[in-house]
């Protein structure tokens, strides 16, 4: 089945979604509030990003649709081990107002401290943001404990800041009618993302078909099997359940194989970018009910230098 290509929204109709799930959200859950604020904020700025990057002009790539194909055939993302163009300067304000909004939003002297680094050229915006595009978590966590900064905040304030490029390279590459590259993205396989290998935030269940979305870039795609995400395994192993029985809507897929989880939830449509993490923020307690059983998500894959 592979992947599916989404409609484009605009900032307006993205924010309108956002502030209806927002809404839902605070009206169970109102101890989340200063959460949701906080997602408000950064939202806000990574959707002012995606318009600006919507409005000009993707880089030129040297990235042939059947070379990605071939690439996606041996399992491959289309991304993963290319020279990839980052537009720094466009990208770099962003980060520094994700800095603040984080910083405001509780992280305090560490958000400053990232922002500082950047400011003064200690930490080149540049690296940070080609490192968020090639997913090297090795490279972020030796650069932020090489600077005395927080791995994880590094981490999420770079792929914030680099999310709106991916999502439009992905919808740009992707967007290729050549039929080997069509083939070939029909019949992905596996569990991480045919764009840039990260695996899903989550699995979206809409009009009984499950379909993977990416963490980063929020591609979509949907398997031919109903099997662990992580490692295959289908049988007695893997299992489906629904922590709190009353809503069956939203489940956990877990795998006693390799200790991996996936959140299931059914939607009546799939999110745009980057309203999936709202889906993500709305389904935490499907995290806490998997970590308190011994599940967890892996580290993100590593694939050769070049495709």
């Amino acid at each position: 089945m592979g992947h599916l290509a989404l409609e484009p929204v605009t900032r307006a109709v993205r924010l309108a979604a956002a502030e209806a799930r927002w809404d839902a959200i605070l009206a169970s859950r109102p101890d989340l509030e200063p959460a949701v604020a906080l997602q408000r904020q950064l939202i806000a700025i990574v959707v002012d990003l995606a318009e600006q990057i919507d409005a000009g002009r993707l880089p030129r790539l040297s990235l042939p649709p059947k070379y990605l194909a071939a690439k996606l055939t041996r399992g491959v993302p289309a991304l993963a081990g290319e020279p990839i163009p980052v537009p720094t300067a466009v990208l770099r304000p962003t980060l520094l107002r994700l800095c603040d909004a984080l910083s405001a939003g509780g992280a305090g002297e560490a958000a400053d401290h990232i922002q500082a680094l950047v400011t003064e050229g200690r930490l080149e915006a540049g690296s940070l943001f080609a490192a968020s595009l090639a997913r090297d978590q090795q490279v972020i966590r030796s650069g932020a404990m090489h600077r005395g900064v927080s791995p994880d905040l590094l981490w999420l304030v770079g792929e914030l800041a680099v999310s709106p490029f991916a999502h439009a390279l992905q919808r740009a590459l992707f967007a290729s009618d050549e039929p080997a590259l069509a083939a070939a993205l029909a019949k992905w396989s596996h569990g991480y993302c045919p764009a840039c290998g990260s695996w899903p935030a989550l699995a979206e269940a809409a009009s009984s078909h499950r379909v993977l979305r990416c963490s980063f870039c929020a591609a979509a795609w949907e398997l031919d099997v109903y099997a662990c995400i992580y490692c295959g395994e289908d049988g007695e192993p893997f299992v489906t359940a629904a922590p709190d029985t009353d809503r069956k809507d939203r489940r956990v897929e877990a795998c006693n194989g390799c200790g991996g989880y996936l959140k299931t939830v059914d939607v009546p449509a799939l999110s745009s970018f980057p309203l999936l993490a709202i889906a993500d923020l709305e389904t935490m307690d499907l995290d806490v009910a998997a970590m308190e059983q011994g599940y967890a998500r892996p580290m993100l894959k590593e694939f050769a230098a070049k495709g």
